[in-house]
């Protein structure tokens, strides 16, 4: 561990002074006009963002949307309300281990990035954002693409893409400190700072926070901490960013869930660490517990060309580093390379299971825009390094063998390069075409997976192409086709379905804005060949296992609405109504797909009745869902209505502070017991992950 964490502090010792160095430089460049450039950084995301011109269906949210809920939980709960979205939380309380899924598809599908940088693991696909704590409190913006989307960076998205942009840079100087304190121990302290423009050209702006949470589920207690550092230089055609952000996490498990007697009789028991004492009694482990620092490094050029072409070029680098910790009975000695005592072959023993890896690459994009015709060429290319292995730290019954050997040691690469154009055309003034095509490679080489050596190749072209008609200025309507190819990840290959999975996606939507009533009304038709589906089992880290289905698809439709009722009185809403399916074979039917609901809705209606205060109701309703692909009736979790009140006011003192903002949110005001996920081992072996009931979080910010 100590040369780890000296290997990790000098390889970011060394990219903080590249990252300065860099910045350094350029801020020696003479500028005659020093006019800043805001436009610049519409540049960062121009590639993976899609526009009213875009025919597809997406949703944008913006830091003040989600500043009064930011009260410590993570990420994916603070996008809960957003439309066709599902999430749940493994410690009950959406602190530590939390999931998001898109229009059915989990969070392997899902392809994010963090200013075009992706984030999804390279192996796993699976986004763990308790890696990054309170990394609400430094996102700009958020959009989410639903079904294919546009054209991006990283893995193939199968049910959404979710696009985080960091905090802009800040004119002026400011200081923020923010503490929250909630049910479960739960409490939040965040400071933030920003030195403004100096110069009218560099500014330097960061935040360090610490989480802690005691969980709702029995010992599911979370300890995180991170920081964001952020440098910025503009010039007159220029915009340089330096990011550097990361987080720690240690988090008991509490992955395993609750059979259904257990859940009847006591719905925050863990069986994470059980194990018993030699005089038959129930123990629980101290420290069964997952181990996880991930530091990521980002440095962005955006330059601005001419009044037609603009460009954005970036580095990055992320290294990950942990491992899982937990105590397990009756092992045999043999299957740890350890030698046996003369007394006994089994044993009781700690281990952990590690991941070290690194992640680095770069992305790109030129854009062209004059008159009728927008394009963008667009591309990246990134690899990964991870290597896994397994320690035994401590045996119950002595052994000569030296511990902390290696008992498993398996290595991987993954090389994934990706270039894309995207043309937008103003053909007439009432119809836009647009067309992106896709090329990306991968080549996965990993062994000790099922005992073998794994090296595949991967190269997936992915057109896509729509159209959208403005019949007025409030009313247009789009249609679009985009073909998505993805390739299997690790637990695929071990659990033997290693194939690749292709989808064509049909949209068809309507968009009307007006100055007090806006909506989207958007059809979807999603066909899958080889779908890897979720069955509702889980591996011994959690992992989901995925099953091929040969034919499949995902059919529904979504709406979105926002009234402004009166001047104090606004409502938002949406609804995804859905068939999610896998077609059966000789006549047999189709099967729902496991983990779809087929309805899902939120609502908001939101008081205002002064700028500086504001009082929201919040709904959100997920219908039944199945644990398998076969309908199992005892496989099954029922609907549920969850009801939330979020309050805010904001104080400005005439001294000492810029602004004094204090936020309540009382979670599940009704108290209902509920249950967002579960699993299904086969056999009768359902086990379920219940949420809290009524709670709380409370806040203070005091910007200065």
């Amino acid at each position: 561990m100590k040369t780890l964490k000296n290997t990790c502090t000098k390889q970011q010792n060394l990219i903080v002074a590249f990252l300065f160095l860099s910045i350094a430089a350029f801020s020696q460049t003479q500028i005659s006009d020093s006019t800043k450039v805001n436009t610049l950084s519409e540049v960062m995301v121009s590639a993976i963002r899609s526009t009213v011109k875009t025919p597809m269906s997406y949703s944008n949210i913006v830091k003040s949307d989600f500043t009064p809920r930011n009260l410590g939980q993570d990420i994916p709960i603070l996008l809960n309300f957003m439309p066709s979205v599902v999430t749940t939380s493994d410690a009950g309380n959406g602190v530590g281990y939390t999931g998001i899924r898109v229009r059915g598809s989990d969070a392997t599908r899902v392809n994010v990035t963090i200013n075009g940088i992706p984030y999804n693991d390279s192996e796993s696909h699976g986004t763990f954002w308790v890696n990054m704590p309170d990394f609400g409190s430094s996102v700009e913006s958020v959009q989410l693409q639903r079904g294919v989307g546009t054209s991006t960076n990283g893995a193939g998205a199968f049910g959404a893409s979710l696009n985080l942009v960091t905090d802009n840079f800040s004119k002026e100087s400011t200081g923020e400190i923010s503490n929250s304190y909630g049910s479960f121990n739960t409490h939040k302290h965040t400071i933030k700072f920003s030195t403004g423009l100096l110069n009218n050209n560099f500014e330097m702006a960061g935040r360090v926070s610490s989480i802690n949470s005691q969980g709702y589920i029995d010992r599911a207690a979370s300890d995180l901490k991170s920081y964001f550092i952020q440098s910025t230089y503009i010039g007159k055609t220029t915009l340089i960013k330096g990011l550097i952000f990361g987080g720690k996490e240690k988090t008991y498990q509490s992955w395993y869930g609750l059979d259904a007697q257990t859940l009847a009789n006591d719905r925050t028991f863990n069986y994470a660490g059980f194990y018993t004492d030699e005089l038959g009694n129930t123990q629980f482990y101290d420290n069964q517990t997952d181990n996880y620092q991930q530091h990521h490094f980002q440095l962005h050029w955006n330059e601005k060309i001419d009044a037609n072409w603009s460009s954005n070029l970036a580095l990055h680098y992320t290294k990950g580093s942990g491992y899982y910790e937990e105590y397990v009975e009756d092992q045999s000695f043999f299957d740890y390379n350890l030698t046996a005592p003369q007394e006994s072959a089994v044993t009781d023993l700690v281990r952990q299971q590690w991941l070290d890896n690194d992640f680095f690459g770069t992305t790109f994009s030129l854009a062209y825009k004059k008159n009728k015709t927008e394009i963008l060429l667009g591309g990246s290319w990134n690899k990964y390094f991870g290597d896994h292995f397994g320690q035994v730290i401590w045996t119950k019954i002595p052994t000569p063998s030296e511990l902390r050997n290696k008992y498993y040691e398996n290595a991987a690469t993954k090389t994934d390069g990706t270039v894309f154009l995207k043309v937008n055309y103003q053909l007439h003034q009432k119809w836009n075409l647009f067309a992106d095509l896709q090329y990306r490679s991968v080549n996965y080489i990993a062994d000790g997976v099922q005992s073998n050596l794994v090296d595949d190749v991967f190269a997936f072209l992915n057109p896509k192409a729509g159209v959208t008609f403005t019949l007025n200025k409030p009313n247009s309507f789009y249609f679009s086709y985009a073909k998505a190819n993805r390739e299997p990840n690790r637990t695929d290959y071990e659990n033997g379905t290693p194939n690749s999975e292709s989808l064509d996606d049909y949209e068809l939507g309507w968009r009307h804005e007006k100055q007090k009533i806006k909506w989207n009304a958007n059809i979807y038709f999603m066909n899958y060949k080889n779908q890897l589906v979720l069955t509702g089992e889980l591996d011994d880290v959690g992992n989901p296992i995925r099953a091929n289905a040969s034919k499949s698809y995902r059919l529904g439709c979504e709406m979105e609405l926002g009234i402004q009722i009166t001047k104090m009185l606004s409502y938002q809403g949406n609804a995804t109504l859905s068939k999610n399916a896998i077609a059966g074979e000789s006549g047999t039917g189709d099967f729902q797909i496991a983990f779809s609901p087929a309805v899902i809705s939120s609502n908001r209606l939101r008081f205002q009745p002064t700028k500086r205060i504001a009082v929201s109701w919040l709904q959100k309703y997920v219908g039944e869902q199945y644990l398998n692909n076969a309908e199992s009736a005892d496989a099954k979790l029922g609907s549920y209505a969850t009801h939330d009140l979020n309050v805010s006011v904001e104080l400005v003192p005439k001294r000492f502070f810029k602004s004094i903002l204090f936020s309540g949110l009382v979670n599940n005001i009704f108290d209902k017991e509920y249950v967002s996920n579960g699993a299904d081992y086969g056999g009768g072996a359902v086990y379920y992950y219940p949420q809290a009931g009524i709670n709380f979080l409370t806040g203070i910010t005091l910007v200065f």
